[in-house]
């Protein structure tokens, strides 16, 4: 049966509804997470830092491909598990969070890092203890300093939702795949690149206008 292109655009719709969750849902864990793995990179403990370069090594240096089938596939070739259909969603959560938090962490880093140390000791004299100093007069600056790094990872990460085709969760780019492959046509493809472009059209409006807000610290 061939497809009208309303058919078309309310199925892709659907599977749009599945990348934005993908989308919220890495954020939400991966940005706080991202955070704590950058104070361990920053740790004087070495086994902890170590440990945490090695983690970042393996999330920025292999695919985000590979690590969605390890997660998927490794609990029954591993361990013998029997793995749920439900579980395809949370496999797919736990392989963009682990990787985005490794990009967030380096951005952290690198924000942090550029902090003078002399906020850090004018912080201490009017008596701030290091996390009031951190977390009231640090972050609030690291996050404006970061915030265009942010912004192009974030707008990665709504073209990298497509990648949960790997391991067949039916997003919209698998959506649009499996359209496209039956009715021989391009258009679900198309489609699927206009809802791509918007998203990340109100993406980018709204870091902009984060970046606006924060324009006070200059």
């Amino acid at each position: 049966m061939i497809l009208t292109i309303e058919t078309i655009i309310i199925q892709l719709a659907y599977g749009m509804l599945k990348s934005i969750a993908i989308f919220g849902l890495t954020l939400i864990g991966s940005l706080p997470l991202g955070l704590f793995v950058a104070f361990g990179r920053m740790s004087k403990f070495k086994p902890l830092q170590l440990f945490i370069k090695f983690y970042i090594s393996i999330m920025r240096g292999t695919p985000l491909m590979l690590q969605l089938m390890v997660v998927y596939f490794g609990p029954y070739f591993l361990f013998g598990i029997q793995t749920s259909s439900s579980y395809r969603f949370i496999a797919v959560i736990i392989g963009f969070v682990l990787n985005y938090a490794a990009y967030f962490a380096e951005i952290y880093r690198s924000g942090i890092e550029s902090m003078p140390a002399g906020q850090y000791e004018a912080a201490a004299v009017l008596g701030y203890t290091k996390s009031q100093t951190f977390f009231k007069i640090i972050l609030p600056q690291v996050i404006k300093r970061i915030l265009p790094s942010i912004t192009n990872e974030v707008i990665t990460l709504v073209k990298d939702t497509s990648l949960a085709f790997a391991i067949s969760y039916m997003e919209m780019f698998t959506i649009a795949k499996k359209i496209a492959s039956s009715q021989s046509t391009l258009m679900p493809f198309v489609v699927a690149g206009v809802f791509y472009y918007i998203f990340n059209f109100i993406v980018a409006w709204i870091m902009e206008r984060a970046e606006k807000k924060l324009s006070y610290y200059r």
